[in-house]
């Protein structure tokens, strides 16, 4: 549009236009057909979240940035429903929860991750020993072979990075 400001519709319809075709081809080189439409559909979502359509200088990689993000969130809650489906397919039919009470828990599974995600492994792992297997700090630290203060330390930075993600 010469002589007039664009607007961030503009920007976006341009760059969905000029780039979607182009960004679900480079998904389907690695994802299947359906996951490749849905996660050009979910990139071009976050862009229009961001409203900064009109300010990327290189769209390209900012797409492909974005999608990568998003693709590894795809693995890891497939790898979570699959080792969910596993656990609840070892368990006696008459012990399954009902369809809504298994749709909860992996919903709860789910938040769990996101929250875990960030962490350090060391971080991770001394967390969840204290909090889903019970273990004492004296107990971890043994368990780790590491100190007591280095237990506390992590612990700490567990509850931090919690409550910036909660934040």
């Amino acid at each position: 549009m010469s002589g007039s400001t664009i607007t961030p519709n503009q920007a976006l319809s341009a760059l969905y236009r000029e780039h979607h075709g182009w960004l679900q081809g480079w998904l389907r080189r690695r994802l299947d057909n359906a996951d490749a439409a849905d996660l050009a559909q979910d990139t071009f979502v976050r862009v229009l979240k961001a409203r900064n359509a009109a300010e990327i200088r290189e769209p390209r990689d900012y797409l492909a940035t974005i999608a990568k993000g998003l693709m590894i969130d795809h693995f890891r809650r497939r790898s979570l429903e699959q080792a969910y489906l596993e656990t609840l397919a070892s368990l006696p039919e008459e012990e399954h929860p009902s369809p809504e009470l298994q749709a909860e828990l992996f919903e709860t599974l789910q938040e769990i991750d996101r929250l875990l995600n960030g962490l350090g492994a060391k971080v991770k792992r001394t967390f969840m020993l204290s909090q889903f297997d019970g273990l004492t700090y004296p107990e971890i630290s043994e368990r780790l072979g590491i100190s007591l203060r280095t237990v506390n330390n992590h612990m700490a930075k567990a509850m931090e990075h919690f409550c910036l993600v909660l934040a």
